[in-house]
């Protein structure tokens, strides 16, 4: 049997300690124990725990639960830019020194990165808060793009739901496919979901709050199967190509070319999401004319298929 431990912090997120709770402590069945684990929960000491969820949590154990763990859970804090007490950082380092498997769900990689075991190794977060995680930790290696990354003893997800299939990627490993599969199934949740988390990331497209050329996107994100080119943007804003080019790098940031492409991508995502047009429609709707170019630009942005992303989001 496998000790599981999660920590809850003052600030834990709920949803991130249940997702290890639904694969650890509750299998199958209406009173289902998992075979080859055994899960409890503990704070900084023993008692109340406070969450941002409406409610607060009683745990029985303080640290030195984590010393007898041989995996342990670290969920997400509200405020996951606040320091970490040092006996928390230094419980977490011991487990890592006595060969712990260390596990954080959403935001907890902040405190996984506080204590130093994340420097040099592979990790992700939340795509909301990448930025800042990058800023405050430059030698990790974040991926912003992945569901969850198996560095070996070290795992991290990404933000909510994405901790539950990293949980079931743990029974997987730890148990096999079938355990696994027999879990999601009684989660009401795929095995296994492909792509990353950037497909879940709202797309960013410009709007300028100049005059400019504010009605030339305006009129190519609405319609970007009709602006074809940069030579057609700069006809409709009535101005010569190289003249449009240069206003359009001082108001918007970019090229025209990279900007369009976003345009198509992001309307092409729409088209997934909200329709069953088949793909060579959605592809040339969005402008990009072959699904070989859709699906390019597809990757690039959300990590899947055209197929993959609207099954994900169906589901």
């Amino acid at each position: 049997m496998k000790q599981v431990t999660a920590l809850a912090l003052d600030g834990v997120m709920t949803f991130d300690l249940a997702c290890a709770v639904q694969a650890f402590r509750h299998g199958p069945g209406e009173f289902g124990a998992p075979a080859g684990f055994e899960m409890r929960t503990c704070g900084v000491r023993p008692g109340r725990v406070w969450t941002p969820n409406g409610f607060d949590l009683h745990v029985e154990h303080g640290l030195e639960a984590l010393a007898e763990a041989d995996i342990v859970v670290v969920p997400g804090t509200g405020l996951p830019s606040l320091p970490v007490p040092d006996p928390v950082l230094d419980a977490l380092r011991a487990a890592a020194e006595h060969g712990a498997t260390l596990v954080s769900i959403c935001v907890g990689a902040f405190v996984l990165a506080r204590a130093g075991l994340l420097d040099g190794r592979p990790a992700t977060t939340h795509w909301g808060y990448c930025d800042l995680f990058a800023d405050l930790f430059p030698a990790v290696r974040l991926d912003p793009h992945a569901l969850y990354v198996d560095d070996g003893d070290v795992l991290t997800s990404a933000g909510l739901s994405a901790g539950l299939d990293l949980c079931l990627h743990i029974v997987r490993r730890e148990l096999g496919a079938s355990a696994a599969a027999e879990l999601a199934r009684w989660n009401v949740t795929p095995p296994h979901r492909e792509g990353g988390q950037a497909q879940y990331i709202p797309d960013s497209r410009t709007r300028p709050v100049a005059d400019g050329i504010a009605a030339t996107l305006a009129w190519a994100a609405a319609d970007p199967a009709a602006a074809k080119d940069v030579s057609a943007l700069a006809k409709h804003a009535l101005m010569s190509e190289r003249t449009f080019i240069r206003r359009f790098k001082t108001e918007v940031g970019t090229t025209p070319r990279r900007w369009l492409e976003a345009q198509r991508t992001a309307r092409a995502r729409e088209l997934l999401e909200s329709t069953e047009l088949p793909v060579e429609v959605v592809a040339v709707q969005a402008g990009f004319g072959s699904v070989t170019a859709l699906r390019a630009h597809l990757r690039a942005a959300t990590q899947t298929t055209p197929a993959g992303y609207r099954r994900s989001l169906r589901r």
